[in-house]
């Protein structure tokens, strides 16, 4: 009887260990910065981890007034390219603790 709780405890301080780790990626995921660029690099978006929007950048030769819709097209084009890298990365970083887990 008294076997099973050292492997319970044992168990427990792998827990513990594994729940740490999973915060300390999770933390430097979250800091790293992201760069996304639409088409040619016109417009480039830097984001962290945590999918917050840090910087814009748009080249002042894309911006017309008379066609507002390709600023916005390669914007979004940006923005999802961004959002992507964020996405990958997390789950290349992330991944590794949640194979295998119900629900993840």
């Amino acid at each position: 009887m008294m076997r099973g709780m050292g492997n319970m405890q044992g168990m427990m301080k792998q827990v513990q260990k594994m729940q740490k780790d999973m915060k300390k990626a999770q933390d430097a995921l979250n800091e790293k910065e992201f760069i996304g660029e639409s088409t040619n690099g016109y417009v480039k978006v830097t984001a962290t981890g945590d999918r917050k929007m840090k910087d814009i950048v748009i080249a002042p030769d894309v911006i017309d007034a008379e066609d507002p819709e390709m600023l916005q097209d390669l914007v979004l084009m940006a923005v999802n390219d961004v959002l992507g890298k964020v996405e990958k990365e997390t789950e290349a970083t992330m991944g590794k603790y949640t194979k295998g887990l119900p629900g993840f």
